[in-house]
């Protein structure tokens, strides 16, 4: 599933294409993703595109009528292609510009969405929304007091929307890892000094992954085409049985919150 930096990467990678052009029509081939496509979209027509943004895993399309909200679901994917260009199987969504791009959306799984809204203040999947994890208002003060009275492994709650945004299973794994912290510590059971460690790997790992374009596993591809290379860096994520880079400690996994959770059993102890 594209995770953050992902999103972040393809925000980064089509906004050049997109930004103070004129959006001439919406193609949408399939609407059934997650939730039904917004049909406002089909009638955007010669529509000036402000900005692009990101909140959350979402990709935000200001223009001059609203804000057209994607969201990558499971295994989707956005590029930048020619007019005209050849169709694949899982085209579901063009969106086509007055510069000869288009903005196209593939989503073999069809778990995303593309969602029109007036206003992100009355958005109704921003509501519950927790802060950015590379926001100011992300840091040791806010993890100590929301992780108070959480009786829930400290990977669950790190992976909560409501909690910080993006900080999904792949760099859930690798920040507490970087920590030495067992993915099943009661979130209620961490110490001040713990949050500080999570609050600065954390955003250390999301900024190096975003530099890297991301993690390509299987599906996910920077929308030039090129796969993000964080895969090599990751150190216990998809390493079970493997040596430990810190110790030599085989690799072990278990299941959280129906998620693998990848961990070194001696450097990251109960």
């Amino acid at each position: 599933m594209p995770e953050l930096p992902e999103v972040e990467t393809s925000v980064r990678g089509i906004s050049p294409y997109l930004n103070g052009f004129i959006i001439e029509r919406i193609i949408v081939r399939n609407n059934k993703l997650r939730w039904d496509v917004s049909p406002e979209l089909t009638q955007l027509n010669d529509v000036k595109i402000i900005n692009l943004a990101r909140r959350a895993k979402y990709i935000i399309i200001h223009t001059e009528k609203g804000y057209i909200i994607g969201h990558l679901g499971m295994s989707g994917s956005v590029r930048i292609v020619p007019h005209h260009s050849p169709i694949d199987k899982h085209d579901h969504i063009d969106i086509i510009m007055n510069n000869g791009k288009l903005l196209r959306y593939n989503d073999p799984r069809r778990f995303g969405a593309w969602l029109w809204t007036e206003s992100l203040e009355d958005f109704h999947l921003f509501s519950k929304l927790g802060p950015e994890p590379l926001s100011e208002e992300f840091n040791t003060d806010y993890l100590w007091k929301k992780s108070r009275q959480r009786n829930i492994p400290i990977k669950r709650f790190l992976m909560e929307n409501s909690v910080v945004v993006g900080v999904g299973n792949i760099y859930a794994n690798e920040t507490l890892f970087l920590c030495n912290i067992h993915p099943n510590k009661l979130a209620s059971t961490l110490t001040k000094k713990q949050c500080q460690l999570l609050v600065n790997e954390i955003k250390n790992v999301l900024s190096i992954a975003i530099q890297k374009g991301g993690t390509t596993l299987k599906d996910f591809l920077q929308p030039d085409g090129r796969p993000g290379y964080f895969a090599q860096e990751l150190l216990v994520y998809g390493n079970k049985e493997k040596p430990c880079s810190k110790c030599g400690t085989k690799i072990k996994s278990l299941v959280i919150g129906q998620r693998n959770s990848y961990f070194c059993p001696k450097c990251q102890k109960m």
